[in-house]
């Protein structure tokens, strides 16, 4: 059983660094904000945010996965009879055009509708709070891959359902992945984008600000769109206005950790408000990603019941992850 096809685990992280560079050299050139720093205080964080989150954390989870879940769930599915039921394989013979479309468009809007819930449910909102935690107004483009891996646990595991039950090609997941990165950094980008009738369509910068606003509440937040701004022009919950809100975060967002450690494990931190040390919790962060990375690894003997793949090559899952 595969989990990330070959030439996948080699174009994202190209493609990641090759749309950052570009980012960089607009930002620098034309800023909307021209008197944010790009060099700006904890920048250093949101670099690590971006090597973890854009590329170790996918090997991560896929490890986990296809060691320690997958094997067993195939095995379940296998035992009941379920196979066939779960990995229907639909869009399998699609054309690649199709299958991209398709995945775009059903991936996006699945991501809205979990986006709004990161917003709407206390617990889902503290796992959130990470990718909001903008201070000083500063926002830019590197801010779009900071965030919990807790909170990527809830986004893949929800994704993955569609995945594996249409059967699409890596080629289609990885052009969604690219491009999701591509939209997904010009959103927190300091850039002037946003203008004419493209507006109801992709999200874009004077858009998405309005999201990280300040004064956003569960009721109030506007703006959920990952790719498509389409979902909220039809759900109103958009708003565009001309200038950017006066304030970045969310209520509370001066005492929340800087560190990237600190960062990751929230919110375990809030469970433990007395414990106070910024080593204390970047310490803890350390140990809980190295433990998570240790457990990628099988550590004992493979189940009896041969796998899905094995049972079938006919009806075997495409497990891919994109990133």
């Amino acid at each position: 059983m595969l989990w990330i096809a070959p030439m996948a685990a080699y174009m994202y992280p190209i493609s990641l660094a090759a749309l950052s560079g570009l980012m960089i050299a607009l930002e620098r050139f034309f800023p909307w904000r021209p008197e944010q720093k790009q060099l700006r205080p904890k920048l250093w964080s949101d670099v690590i945010h971006l090597v973890f989150n854009g590329h170790f954390v996918g090997l991560l989870l896929a490890g986990l996965a296809s060691t320690w879940i997958l094997p067993y769930f195939d095995r379940w599915l296998a035992v009941e009879g379920l196979t066939d039921s779960v990995y229907r394989n639909a869009a399998l013979d699609w054309p690649l055009w199709v299958q991209v479309i398709v995945a775009l468009v059903v991936l996006d809007f699945i991501q809205w509708c979990v986006h709004n819930l990161l917003h709407r449910i206390p617990i889902f909102w503290e796992l959130h709070k990470t990718h909001h935690s903008v201070k000083d107004d500063e926002m830019d483009w590197i801010v779009a891959f900071r965030f919990s891996w807790l909170e990527v646990i809830v986004y893949k595991s929800i994704l993955y359902l569609p995945m594996v039950f249409f059967g699409f090609r890596w080629e289609a997941l990885m052009f969604h992945a690219i491009f999701g990165t591509l939209i997904g950094h010009l959103n927190h980008a300091n850039l002037d984008l946003g203008h004419g009738p493209w507006r109801y369509i992709l999200n874009s910068p004077r858009m998405h600000i309005w999201h990280h606003d300040y004064s956003g509440t569960a009721e109030t937040t506007v703006n959920y769109g990952i790719i498509f701004s389409s979902w909220d022009w039809i759900f109103g919950t958009a708003k565009m206005p001309p200038d950017p809100p006066a304030q970045l975060g969310f209520a509370g967002v001066e005492t929340f950790p800087d560190s990237f450690f600190s960062q990751e494990i929230w919110p375990l931190e809030k469970l433990w408000p007395r414990v106070q040390s910024k080593l204390v919790w970047s310490l803890v962060g350390a140990l809980v990603l190295a433990a998570a990375w240790y457990l990628r690894e099988p550590r004992g003997d493979p189940p009896a019941t041969p796998l899905l793949g094995e049972v079938s090559a006919a009806s075997q899952p495409q497990h891919t992850c994109p990133s």
